[in-house]
C-alpha cells in the first residue's frame, strides 16, 4: 500500500463513491421512477400478465432462454477476465520492464501494477456472482412460468397470482443483471488507473456520465416511455395488483 499515493487514493475512493453512487440513484433514490430500468421492470411485469392470459407460451419459453444465455455468456466472460488478470500477475515484472523502457506510464512498480490488476479482478468478481445469481433467478423465473396453470386448470386468481411470481423473479434477475454489467461498465473506467490517476478520475467520469445518460436521456428510455403499454393502460406494479379489480390492465 506505500506504492499508492494521495492521488491514487483519491481517485479510487471518486471510483467507489461514483460506482456505488450510480447504483444508489438507479436502485434506491426518488429519481429511480425516471429511469430507463425502472420502465422495463414495468414491463418485464407485464410480459408475465400478458404470459398468463396464452394458450400457446413457446414465445415466452423463448424469450426466457435468451435471456439466460446472454446472462450465461457475461457470467463466462467474467471467469475468463479473471483468469486474464491472473496471467497479467504472472507477467509483471516484463510489463514493467517494458513499460519502463516505452516510457509508458502504465506501472511504477511491481506492487502498484499487481495492486491494479487484483482490483480489476475484483471487479471481475463480482460481476461474475451478479451474473451467476441473475442466471439463477431467470432459471426459478422460468420454473414458476412453467407452473403456471393454463385457464380452466385453476381460477384466475391463483393464475394471476402466479404470474405476477414470475414477475417480480424476473424483475430481480434483470436487476442483479444490470449490476454485473455496471461492473463491467465502470472496470473500463479502472481501466484508466494503469495510466495514472489523473487518467482514471477522468475515465471513471466518462463511464458515469454514459451510464447516467442512458438511462435518463436516452433513445432507448424515450422509446421505452413513449409507447408504454399501448391500449392497455399504465402497467401495474408490484403491490399494485389486485386478483379482482379492475386496476390490472392486462385483464
Amino acid at each position: 500500500m506505500q506504492s499508492l499515493s494521495q492521488l491514487d487514493f483519491a481517485a479510487a475512493a471518486w471510483f467507489l463513491f461514483a460506482w456505488f453512487g450510480f447504483n444508489l440513484l438507479i436502485d434506491v433514490s426518488p429519481l429511480r421512477k425516471r429511469t430507463l430500468s425502472y420502465a422495463m421492470d414495468d414491463y418485464r411485469r407485464g410480459w408475465m400478465n400478458s404470459m398468463c392470459l396464452r394458450e400457446v407460451r413457446i414465445m415466452d419459453t423463448a424469450i426466457m432462454s435468451g435471456l439466460q444465455q446472454g446472462t450465461a455468456f457475461f457470467a463466462s466472460t467474467s471467469l475468463l477476465a479473471i483468469g486474464g488478470g491472473f496471467a497479467l500477475l504472472d507477467a509483471t515484472e516484463r510489463i514493467v520492464q517494458v513499460a519502463g523502457d516505452l516510457s509508458i506510464p502504465v506501472a511504477d512498480s511491481r506492487a502498484l501494477w499487481e495492486i491494479k490488476v487484483l482490483g480489476l479482478m475484483l471487479i471481475f468478481a463480482y460481476g461474475f456472482f451478479k451474473f451467476g445469481w441473475a442466471y439463477r433467478l431467470f432459471n426459478y423465473a422460468s420454473i414458476v412460468m412453467g407452473a403456471v396453470p393454463e385457464k380452466g386448470n385453476a381460477t384466475d386468481e391463483d393464475i394471476k397470482k402466479m404470474a405476477m411470481q414470475a414477475g417480480e423473479l424476473n424483475v430481480l434477475a434483470g436487476r442483479h443483471f444490470n449490476r454485473g454489467q455496471r461492473a463491467f461498465f465502470f472496470a473500463i473506467g479502472f481501466l484508466g488507473w494503469f495510466a495514472g490517476p489523473y487518467v482514471f478520475a477522468a475515465t471513471t467520469l466518462a463511464v458515469l456520465l454514459v451510464l447516467i445518460r442512458r438511462q435518463f436521456a436516452s433513445r432507448a428510455r424515450s422509446a421505452v416511455l413513449s409507447g408504454q403499454y399501448p391500449n392497455l393502460g399504465s402497467p401495474v406494479r408490484s403491490g399494485e395488483y389486485t386478483a379482482t379489480g379492475s386496476s390490472n390492465p392486462f385483464t
